[in-house]
């Protein structure tokens, strides 16, 4: 899979969590990340924390590829809300208003 800087995409780490974030470069062990956030279930429905609340999430991570079992672009609706989550901007989307 070719990754593509600065895509928002899904990632399923070993342990079983499953990580949103940015890539933003990559070598041959590692992903450069932003920002990333864990997906946890909660009452009112998937929700998205930040995995590691004593970095500073300004600076970029790096993942170690070892540890990644399954990765993949985002669904849109997980992007528009990741992009709420980190910057506070609510993506609009185009719809039909029907009367």
């Amino acid at each position: 899979m070719n990754i593509e800087p600065n895509q928002t995409y899904t990632i399923k780490i070993a342990n079983g969590d499953e990580i949103v974030t940015r890539i933003t470069g990559e070598d041959n062990s590692t992903y450069t990340i932003s920002r990333p956030l864990v997906v946890v279930p909660s009452p009112q429905g998937i929700q998205m924390i930040f995995g590691m609340f004593t970095a500073d999430p300004e600076k970029s991570v790096e993942l170690n590829k070892s540890a990644v079992s399954m990765i993949a672009p985002s669904r849109q609706e997980v992007c528009d809300s990741y992009t709420e989550a980190t910057t506070g901007i609510k993506p609009v989307t185009n719809k039909i208003l029907m009367g």
